[in-house]
């Protein structure tokens, strides 16, 4: 009877171990999850470069590859140069004498 309530102690402690090793991994996973992706979603830093620049969002390939895009094409930070137009000069038409 004592050899079997030392066993099932033991078998207890283990049980008990792993249970708290796996709260530990699960209560990890997810402040590494909350990190990298709560947290900057709800900086308004952030929401508003994301916004400035188009949207973007989580896509994945026919491949089954995912990743992040821009739904459309980003603005950058610097504005883009306007296009400089030169007037187009009058050329001096001579008449030729044949």
């Amino acid at each position: 009877m004592a050899k079997e309530s030392r066993l099932r102690e033991r078998w207890n402690r283990k049980m008990i171990r792993i249970f708290l090793i796996g709260a530990l991994c699960g209560v990890m996973i997810t402040a590494a999850v909350t990190y990298g992706f709560a947290i900057p979603a709800n900086n308004t830093y952030w929401r508003m470069e994301i916004w400035k620049r188009g949207g973007a969002a989580w896509t994945s390939d026919k491949n089954g590859h995912f990743g992040w895009r821009w739904m459309v094409e980003p603005i950058p930070d610097t504005p883009r140069a306007k296009p400089v137009i030169v007037p187009s000069s009058h050329p001096n038409v001579r008449t030729e004498r044949l």
